[in-house]
């Protein structure tokens, strides 16, 4: 009896996994539209005469090559080129994998330098701002002495750029850090990472007030919107809030049945039950740079209690190899981390488009005081090398 009961949970479990992969295939790598943006093709900015400011948010690059190579690379050289000096792009952190910028004679230095270099290259000629921010694998993937290798990455940026406001927040510092666009638009830079690296003892350690660096980051963070907020903010980090692929716990079918493909993805070995054990970890319990990473988790739960009650900011992350975006509870929330990678992102829940697709964001300030998101992906084509695939009015509240 207990056999037969076996035997059809499996059944039953087979069945479930060939439904589920055939609902995968049916929108895997096609662009997914909720049904409050599905006619986004009907609303149009205004004239490209009244733009103000352009902003760009470009994440996880790391892995992109020289621009006459790499289409996301030819399509940010594109939007350089016709923005100018009214425009600014945000580099959202994994600026450069594996590890970041390690120090001389390291086996993936010479690799990392070069990888700098192809967007370094990017900005000869460039008359706009340009701002780094960093992520989990610019910090040595997390690792303890991680913060020698941004301070690295951070004294190669500011110096080619001759600007020291090229990479914020600067000396591996939390923030929150400002950048002014216009008096109606203001940027506020976060370093997230902070909250799940390891080796930072002063994190709990009180100042002359009482109050430890998490205390001091979320006070400063609040004075900064009710100061702005009569403003468009954008605050810009490394790790999303809300996301539906990898890092808030979303899998394919194929990762369940072959959990081994997460250290290579050939190891083609059907392991069913530890898929869905490590499902269930990743989704719960979290690795250290998952959503559900307790560290993570409650930043997230705090940052987020502190955005709702306004309704003119737009939070923006990368992290996750996709492009998401999502309006909740009158605020937005995106994810632009396709610049180098690509992953599965899941379509519905509070997403009103996914995409997983390289490609990055951009947000254009008009002189009427609206904001307008649009997501731009590379066609490859050298004639028309960038196409948008989705754009909204964000700002003011419509």
């Amino acid at each position: 009896m207990i056999l037969k009961i076996a035997l059809i949970l499996f059944v039953l479990f087979l069945f479930w996994l060939a439904w589920s992969y055939w609902r995968e295939l049916k929108y895997r790598k096609k662009p997914f539209y909720g049904l409050r943006d599905i006619g986004w093709r009907q609303s149009c900015p205004p004239n490209i005469q009244e733009k103000i400011h352009s902003i760009a948010l470009v994440g996880d690059l790391g892995n992109a090559g020289p621009v006459t190579d790499d289409p996301v690379m030819q399509s940010i050289k594109s939007w350089l080129t016709q923005e100018g000096q009214k425009s600014t792009i945000l580099f959202l952190g994994d600026n450069i994998y594996p590890v970041g910028l390690p120090p001389e004679g390291h086996r993936h230095y010479q690799g990392a330098r070069q990888k700098l270099s192809f967007q370094l290259d990017l900005f000869k000629g460039y008359n706009g701002k340009a701002i780094y921010l960093s992520g989990n694998h610019d910090w040595n993937k997390g690792r303890k002495n991680g913060l020698s290798y941004v301070l690295r990455q951070e004294d190669v940026i500011t110096k080619h750029l001759k600007d020291p406001t090229s990479y914020l927040p600067a000396q591996g510092a939390p923030g929150p850090v400002t950048w002014p666009i216009s008096d109606k638009v203001i940027v506020i830079i976060i370093n997230t990472q902070r909250w799940v690296q390891k080796g930072l003892v002063n994190r709990k350690v009180k100042n002359e007030f009482g109050l430890n660096e998490t205390e001091v980051f979320f006070q400063e963070l609040q004075a900064l919107l009710n100061q702005n907020k009569d403003k468009f903010i954008l605050v810009a980090a490394h790790h999303p809030l809300y996301s539906n692929a990898l890092h808030g716990g979303k899998f394919t079918v194929k990762q369940q049945l072959f959990p081994l493909t997460f250290v290579h993805k050939k190891a083609l070995i059907p392991l069913p039950l530890l898929g869905l054990a490590f499902r269930l970890y990743r989704t719960y319990i979290g690795a250290t740079e998952d959503m559900s990473f307790p560290p993570y988790k409650r930043f997230r739960k705090r940052i987020l209690k502190l955005l709702h009650p306004y309704n003119n900011v737009f939070y923006v992350g990368g992290h996750d190899h996709n492009l998401q975006y999502f309006q909740v509870k009158g605020n937005h929330y995106a994810v632009s981390g396709a610049g180098s990678k690509t992953n599965f992102v899941a379509k519905g829940g509070k997403a009103t488009f996914s995409h997983e697709h390289k490609g990055f964001m951009v947000l254009d300030h008009y002189r009427d005081g609206s904001v307008w998101l649009k997501v731009l992906e590379p066609t490859g084509q050298p004639n028309d090398p960038t196409v948008v695939m989705f754009q909204k009015c964000v700002y003011p509240k419509t």
